[in-house]
């Protein structure tokens, strides 16, 4: 009887563990995803500018990694991406002023690139941006 209320104690120990890891996961969505499409836009269309590490040039192109403007301003994030930009923003408290065109991305691929960005160089986003959201952006 003692063996088989331990084995039974060491099964629920085991399911309550099972069922935590579950529920962390999938607070952390975006540490499981697979970003590899983002990173092959970013790598066609913005590392030029913003560099393969995300730092971008100070004073000339913005960085994306830790950038305070990326993780706190989504929609215009997103539209910049997708329509390109012009004027000023503060990024991390410097001011920017290049403009930056449209690389002519599909809705799916301004998606795919924000949640690769946002979950790269020390930026963690656990709501992922999905490709109806970025559809629903206007100018």
């Amino acid at each position: 009887m003692k063996n088989f209320s331990f084995s039974l104690g060491l099964l629920f120990l085991v399911c309550a563990c099972n069922s935590l890891d579950k529920k962390m996961a999938l607070n952390n969505a975006s540490v499981n995803q697979d970003f590899s499409e983002g990173k092959e836009i970013y790598n066609d269309f913005c590392m030029q500018c913003h560099m393969a590490n995300g730092e971008g040039v100070t004073k000339v192109f913005p960085p994306l990694a830790k950038s305070d403007y990326l993780m706190t301003k989504t929609l215009e994030s997103i539209k910049a991406i997708k329509y390109g930009l012009s004027g000023a923003i503060t990024v991390n408290s410097i001011k920017y002023n290049t403009a930056m065109a449209s690389p002519g991305l599909s809705d799916d691929e301004v998606a795919n690139v924000m949640n690769y960005i946002t979950n790269s160089w020390g930026n963690e986003n656990t709501s992922l941006i999905t490709e109806e959201e970025v559809s629903k952006v206007e100018r």
